[in-house]
């Protein structure tokens, strides 16, 4: 396989990671797996950073920015590292207009391609957090009766 086209098969298991860990209840090892292949790609100059976009729904309503890497004829949103602030343009806004081939590849093709590429992932990552027992409502027993003023009539 030819360096273009394996840059694109890359690409396209970015792009299939990135579109299940918006939706995964733990997606912590897929965001990992992606900004690991990213930092890879652009280390090996096979992606450039483009400049740094305003988030558009930001956390706790404090404005912060991503880095927008461009890898083929894929575009993919990063953490931004400081020196990227002085370095790349502000775009501002993201596009909203502007959208990603639609590729389609398995996950478990993209995450063993990515595995593959970056190698082994860090311990702390792959570790599981352990779960809270929740509390089973159905063992709950009411001490107490409840009085509503509105029932009484008062």
């Amino acid at each position: 396989m030819d360096t273009k086209q394996s840059n694109r098969q890359l690409a396209i298991a970015i792009y299939t990671v990135n579109r299940h860990a918006k939706t995964a209840p733990d997606n912590k090892h897929l965001y990992t797996l992606k900004k690991m292949a990213l930092d890879k790609l652009l280390n090996l100059g096979s992606a450039e950073k483009i400049g740094l976009h305003f988030v558009d729904n930001p956390k706790f309503s404090k404005q912060h920015s991503t880095l927008l890497i461009r890898c083929d004829d894929f575009l993919f949103h990063s953490i931004p590292e400081k020196e990227d602030f002085d370095t790349l343009p502000h775009l501002g806004q993201q596009d909203q207009t502007s959208r990603n081939p639609q590729e389609r590849m398995s996950l478990k093709s993209a995450r063993e391609l990515l595995s593959n590429f970056v190698g082994p992932l860090p311990c702390k990552v792959l570790k599981k957090k352990q779960s809270i027992p929740k509390k089973n409502m159905h063992n709950v027993q009411m001490n107490h009766q409840f009085r509503s003023s509105y029932l009484d009539g008062k």
